[in-house]
């Protein structure tokens, strides 16, 4: 039985299904456009410019036939058309019992809008009535709240790909055998027991059992093993796994028996398990959506107390008292709050990118500032994944004068190869600058190695199965020194000559330049560090220990790396997931804040928080940087939004009347407008750090 047999899990085709019927204040920031931008900017320029209560205070006079018409124009069409976004979700929060921001826009925009028509209509009607309109407000409200969300929504990555991307590996047509004849059928046709033909190069589109020829396939997608595996007839092969192009290994088509097609296949578990802990994941409540919360039932209860309180009072006319009540509602409206997230994270996102941090989830880049626990895959993150020349042992008592010789002959049999270890071995020849000698009758052995005749003479190279497969005697020094490397993680291949053993050359994968002082940095901030790969535990432990970390989890297969992520969220650690591959996947999604390396797959980059447009590992020490000093900022801001309002809402209400201080509405807009300026230009400062 395969060690991937267990991952069987029933699963939904993703396409099916990608709506949701769950109510979301991000719905919302989809629906402001660039083109709703536009029309909100061109209609609250004039609409400010030509209001004559900005007028009177800044002492202008742009007045001629019909301008008083504009402001209220301008207005008027701005909360039928990108108004209506806010209206609907206030609504929704409304309607689920729970009101938000959203919800405290909507009042204010009623409550604006309301108002702001009364007056007008009675002001042209000829009534008596006093008051002040909210034409401008409304307007310049609109425009800020659009702004704040449009902003907010570029800075979000809303679309969660993973899954599409995860199918779009396996290919639509599928080649199979039907009465003797290979036929292309679409892989949702396929049936368990048919025969699958996978050709060199080609996806292997199910799971099943190689039931004729011979072949290397890479599964480090999907188990994260670095090196082919080799499938004789008999061996299992995953879906999403790649019939690898390496002559080398005498690669070649194989005939699979389907055992698993589409829901029940291995990708579609990785693929539960990425959706899975996506929905899973609590999502982080934003602040500012909670202190608008809030701010609503504020708003409200100080609306009525104003009302009910000059009423017993007695002493003031309706239209002192309705204005004040409006003035309440309009001024509760969180112009300076509305911002406070979005243009901190705006700048957060711009600058992040410039250092080489891509952020495709707010949520996930504010966490990081929080981390406790930093995994790390070892293939692709913490090395290369590129095979790395590691030295080369004479044989004891062989006849050979150096090293140097060695790799020479072991460079004239693999120089036409294609395996990565025999690309190592020629770059390190050149390296060295020995002649390589010439070749000929080059041939691949199954499961052995390579062969060649050079000077009338057999030249083989290959594994222990070469040495084992043609008898050929070893020391036991040798045995020792080539069991100590495996021990290291590193492979080891002979190199023999008419059946006599010359030496063994090592090779390994090549440590990121960054990867030890990241480790260390790391440390030095008390970040508990952490290896979590698919790799054998000799290699795991033996780059760990070049590293410096003293955590390992290897030889884990990937619903297990989301296991292991779990386990280590159950103290409340708040833990952040560094990988490349879609083996990845699940456990990206599952951590607090998922890191895909520049270099990996699509599906780790979708499966993501966070995207190192590069390779460089010490970019997580970034990451929790900017991520501390975003999360800063906004409270900064938030304190500040928050504070004007609780200020604001007493004043606006009529408290120091008794004193001679009455908020009017002119003043309270103004004032409302320099605690926005206040908070985008403290957003700005983050720019300077």
């Amino acid at each position: 039985m395969s060690q991937h047999e267990h991952l069987q899990a029933p699963m939904s085709d993703p396409a099916a299904d990608n709506t949701s019927t769950q109510p979301s204040h991000n719905q919302s920031h989809q629906q402001i456009s660039v083109a709703k931008l536009r029309l909100t900017t061109s209609l609250t320029v004039p609409a400010v410019l030509f209001s004559p209560t900005l007028q009177s205070i800044f002492g202008l006079s742009w007045v001629f036939s019909g301008s008083e018409l504009i402001s209220p124009v301008a207005a008027i069409i701005l909360f039928f058309t990108v108004g209506q976004t806010f209206l609907r979700g206030g609504f929704v929060e409304l309607r689920h019992g729970k009101p938000g921001m959203m919800a405290l826009i909507a009042l204010a925009l009623v409550v604006a809008f309301g108002y702001s028509i009364f007056i007008s209509t009675g002001q042209w009607l000829g009534f008596e009535f006093q008051g002040m309109d909210f034409w401008w407000e409304l307007a310049t409200l609109i425009a800020i709240m659009a702004w704040g969300h449009f902003i907010e929504a570029r800075s979000v990555a809303a679309a969660n790909k993973s899954l599409s991307s995860l199918a779009e590996m396996l290919p639509n047509e599928v080649e199979i055998f039907r009465d003797g004849e290979v036929v292309k059928i679409s892989r949702a046709e396929v049936l368990v027991g048919d025969l699958v033909l996978v050709r060199p190069g080609s996806v292997v589109p199910v799971d099943g059992l190689v039931v004729e020829g011979n072949s290397s396939v890479d599964e480090a997608l999907i188990t994260g093993e670095s090196n082919p595996v080799s499938k004789p007839e008999g061996s299992f092969v995953v879906a999403g796994s790649i019939n690898s192009v390496n002559h080398t290994l005498g690669q070649g088509s194989l005939t699979v028996r389907v055992l698993r097609t589409g829901e029940s296949t291995s990708l579609a578990a990785i693929m539960q398990l990425v959706e899975k802990a996506k929905a899973a994941k609590s999502k982080t409540q934003v602040l500012a959506d909670r202190a608008a919360g809030w701010l609503f039932y504020i708003a409200l209860l100080s609306a009525l107390a104003t009302l009910a309180g000059w009423l017993i009072a007695g002493n003031q006319s309706l239209d002192f008292i309705l204005e004040r009540v409006v003035t309440v509602l309009v001024i509760a409206c969180p112009h300076a709050l509305g911002l406070a997230i979005p243009l901190v994270s705006a700048i957060s996102v711009s600058k992040a990118a410039k250092s080489g941090l891509l952020i495709r989830n707010r949520s996930a880049f504010e966490q990081a500032a929080k981390a406790d626990v930093v995994i790390f895959d070892k293939t692709g993150t913490l090395t290369t994944a590129k095979r790395a020349f590691v030295g080369a042992r004479l044989a004891y008592g062989s006849e050979l004068m150096s090293t140097d010789e060695l790799i020479a002959l072991a460079a004239s049999v693999e120089l036409t190869a294609e395996h990565s270890i025999a690309k190592c071995i020629v770059d390190q020849a050149h390296k060295l600058k020995v002649t390589i000698p010439k070749s000929t009758d080059f041939r691949a052995i199954p499961g052995q190695g390579v062969t060649a005749v050079l000077g009338g003479q057999t030249i083989s190279v290959g594994g222990p199965a070469l040495l084992t497969a043609r008898n050929i005697p070893i020391y036991v020094d040798d045995v020792v020194r080539a069991d100590a490397a495996h021990q290291a993680g590193l492979s080891v291949v002979f190199v023999v000559r008419n059946g006599e053993l010359l030496g063994s050359i090592e090779v390994g994968d090549t440590l990121r330049e960054t990867a030890k002082a990241a480790v260390y940095e790391l440390q030095l901030r008390r970040k508990r560090v952490v290896m979590l790969t698919g790799d054998a535990t000799g290699v795991a432990e033996s780059v760990a220990k070049e590293l410096g970390i003293t955590e390992v989890f290897a030889e884990v297969l990937p619903h297990r790396k989301a296991e292991v992520v779990r386990k280590l969220q159950v103290d409340g650690s708040k833990v952040i997931m560094v990988g490349d591959g879609i083996n990845d996947a699940p456990a990206l999604a599952q951590a607090n804040v998922g890191v895909a390396i520049g270099a990996g797959t699509n599906v780790a980059i979708e499966s993501a928080g966070i995207v190192l447009s590069s390779d460089d590992p010490v970019k997580i020490l970034d990451l929790i940087q900017q991520s501390r000093e975003s999360v800063a900022k906004m409270k900064q801001n938030l304190f500040w939004a928050v504070g004007y309002n609780v200020l604001a809402i007493p004043l606006a209400g009529g408290a120091l009347v008794g004193a001679g201080l009455t908020l009017t509405p002119a003043l309270g807009a103004l004032l409302m407008s320099i605690s926005t300026l206040v908070v985008a230009a403290n957003a700005q400062l983050l720019r300077r750090r």
